[in-house]
């Protein structure tokens, strides 16, 4: 029996940012801001039927600090929108922001002085999810692309540079 037979079954190589990637994409924690008719889309997601939980994104969190994506749910006000720019700012590094329904996206057919014109503008989004409501197939595929984009994105302990955006990195050479 030599060494390599024995290492077989117990020895398990990959690397580091790739693990990390794998256990941020099933590991999420969503925070709901549902304010309007996409929340009723959004429950049956979250229901039996269709089951975030298979997804890694299984119980919502009522508080921004225990959460890491901020999944926006129906129409925003704009005296709504200090409010969200509030959470997503409460929440920890790294979030995620997903926004639901093309009210949330584009203002919907609402054309008036009170609704936002998109959450983009105040808060920057990572996935769109389109519909009125969009159906929870949909929402399913957004919450998939997601966590490929999640997978994918660079994480600090694999490196030994800090991220872009960090506000220490135009000190190294």
């Amino acid at each position: 029996m030599g060494l390599m037979e024995g290492l077989d079954n117990s020895v398990v190589t990959g690397r580091l940012d790739s693990a990390l990637g794998w256990a941020r994409k099933f590991s999420l924690f969503n925070l709901p801001f549902v304010t309007a008719c996409c929340g009723m889309e959004y429950m049956s997601v979250q229901g039996a039927h269709y089951d975030m939980d298979r997804f890694g994104a299984a119980f919502p969190r009522f508080s921004p600090r225990q959460s890491d994506l901020l999944m926006v749910v129906g129409t925003i006000s704009l005296k709504m929108a200090p409010v969200l720019v509030k959470v997503y700012q409460q929440m920890c590094e790294p979030k995620w922001v997903v926004s639901f329904g093309v009210c949330t996206i584009s203002g919907g057919f609402y054309d008036n002085y009170c609704t936002l014109m998109g959450i983009d503008r105040v808060i920057p989004v990572d996935m769109y999810i389109p519909g009125c409501p969009p159906r929870p197939e949909m929402v399913l595929d957004g919450l998939q692309k997601l966590q490929e984009k999640i997978q994918r994105s660079p994480h600090p302990l694999t490196s030994g540079e800090r991220h872009r955006d960090s506000p220490d990195s135009s000190h190294r050479a």
